[in-house]
């Protein structure tokens, strides 16, 4: 990890896809983001929401979750789990639904690195 990196701000300062594991949108345009060891509360326009939740980096397991495919690393007994150290204690519960679609992808994700 570089100097600018250590001094960086998460809380002031945050990339979505870098940083965030999974987002929560909620009543009144708030979205919830959660990192490795942290959440951050943001009011966002319906127009930044609609591209944060368009945005291919994020797969929906919920009406209102969405993941960071490039953070998770396997579902394991109906929960995601992501491929971070120190986020043991951030779990997402999914549907047999959503968990057939997410592994899907998951897999061609891992068969497109592979090759």
């Amino acid at each position: 990890m570089n100097a600018a990196e250590r001094e960086r701000n998460v809380y002031e300062e945050f990339d979505v896809v870098r940083d965030i594991l999974y987002f929560r949108v909620g009543a009144h345009h708030l979205v919830s983001f959660h990192g490795r060891n942290y959440n951050i509360k943001r009011r966002m326009s319906a127009d930044q929401i609609r591209k944060l939740t368009a945005d291919a980096h994020f797969f929906k397991v919920s009406s209102d979750c969405y993941v960071n495919l490039g953070k998770v690393d396997a579902i394991r007994d109906g929960i995601v789990v992501f491929r971070v150290p120190g986020a043991d204690g951030k779990q997402i519960v999914i549907s047999r639904r959503k968990r057939n679609q997410l592994q899907t992808l998951l897999q061609n994700r891992n068969q497109g690195t592979a090759s």
